[in-house]
């Protein structure tokens, strides 16, 4: 799996500040619906329903917000990036400047876990994240994380 086949370029932002992280969530809604014709108000509520359960911040200023729909039937995903970092409740503490969401379908079973470990790994790496936020032009955001995933499998 690669991230070109769960992310498409227009599904790469930059936003300014955002007031919450349920204003984040739709923002995230509103591209997933833009980029994948997902409706976005069962998109945020799933994102929603998810956070719920525990805060999807892993840290370093990085959000793997991720839900599961059962009106797609391929994982996908969107990367924003935030001008203005938000305080996410993540467990470091630290303020989210980095949002890959990931969608599922409610039987992706494997898919959804393969998927979120690739962008989990991909996003792990701190030098990989310094190079994103130093580029706020969407589609050489959309390049650095489509061919630095294939850097890093090699």
């Amino acid at each position: 799996m690669h991230i070109s086949s769960i992310l498409k370029p227009e599904a790469v932002r930059v936003i300014g500040a955002v007031s919450s992280k349920k204003r984040l969530f739709q923002e995230i809604a509103d591209v997933a619906q833009a980029a994948y014709g997902l409706d976005a108000q069962p998109t945020l509520e799933a994102l929603l329903d998810r956070e719920s359960l525990g805060p999807t911040g892993v840290g370093h200023g990085v959000a793997l917000p991720h839900a599961r729909l059962d009106t797609i039937s391929e994982v996908c995903g969107t990367f924003l990036i935030l001008e203005k970092p938000l305080e996410f409740g993540a467990v470091d503490r630290q303020p989210v400047d980095i949002a890959f969401a990931l969608f599922a379908p409610e039987d992706a079973g494997v898919e959804h876990l393969k998927a979120l470990a690739l962008v989990s790994r991909t996003l792990r790496e701190q030098s990989f994240c310094t190079k994103l936020r130093a580029n706020h032009d969407p589609a050489t955001l959309y390049t650095i994380l489509t061919e630095g995933q294939s850097v890093q499998a090699a």
